[in-house]
């Protein structure tokens, strides 16, 4: 089945005003000058951001999207932002379950589910993150925590046109090091096998799995020719247009 590539960049705690506005606009020129894409791409700021980088790419085929949010609509909930609030700002997706939100804020399955079912429930599409530790790796266990992530994390209600899901090895973010493309399909293809015990074999078929990871210019074009693999989410080098414009230009 065919599945169009996303090439979703995570700036996470990075960009003030200018910088940001810089970013975005030197990516939407890049796609104004190359026409038609094969794949389409994805700009998730820091919340500060997210509104003028909306703006910066009105009339843009690239998306903006927030890096988390809520579990509930409204409420007294300091500090905390709504899926709503995300949607009234410009934002058409949200990353929900990222390795560090599990790690240093104690999220689990139940909570990923529910910010996830929120979001999509006010219009917004969910990439829901999934990875296994390195203390996990090195026990042989990642195959079993991607599994379970997958039938936690992931609403039930889930379609291709309201869910991505971003395999994320947690031990390869930031640092460099990747699985083998052989680890990578493997860990995709029983992602998407578990998606299809879950959702049925069609939506299974036709939910869009991303790779994180430590993706970048270097090695964009094999991770992004694996069978299972639908795109990538991109942190330190969706940061500068050459390096996040190149991950896409790999597209097969």
């Amino acid at each position: 089945m065919s599945r169009r590539t996303l090439i979703a960049g995570n700036w996470k705690m990075n960009g003030m005003s200018f910088d940001g506005i810089a970013l975005a606009k030197g990516v939407a020129n890049k796609i104004k000058a190359a026409g038609d894409t094969s794949f389409d791409m994805l700009i998730c700021p820091p919340y500060t951001l997210i509104s003028s980088v909306a703006a910066a790419l009105s009339g843009s085929p690239l998306s903006v999207g927030a890096q988390d949010c809520h579990t509930e609509e409204n409420g007294p909930h300091t500090g905390d932002i709504s899926a709503s609030m995300l949607k009234d700002i410009g934002c058409s997706f949200v990353i929900v379950g990222h390795s560090e939100r599990r790690s240093n804020y104690g999220e689990n399955d139940a909570k990923v589910l529910s910010k996830a079912k929120i979001a999509n429930s006010v219009g917004l599409n969910t990439v829901i993150c999934i990875g296994e530790t390195e203390t996990e790796r090195d026990s042989s266990e990642t195959i079993n925590v991607v599994k379970a992530q997958i039938l936690g994390s992931v609403p039930d209600s889930a379609t291709a046109k309201n869910t991505v899901v971003a395999y994320e090895p947690v031990w390869a973010i930031g640092t460099g090091r990747t699985p083998t493309n052989d680890e990578v399909q493997k860990v995709h293809a029983v992602i998407r096998s578990q998606l299809a015990l879950k959702l049925g074999a069609d939506t299974a078929n036709s939910i869009r799995l991303l790779y994180g990871g430590s993706m970048n210019p270097e090695n964009a074009k094999e991770l992004l020719s694996l069978p299972d693999v639908d795109g990538g989410l991109i942190g330190g080098a969706s940061l500068r247009v050459n390096d996040f414009w190149a991950i896409g230009e790999g597209c097969p």
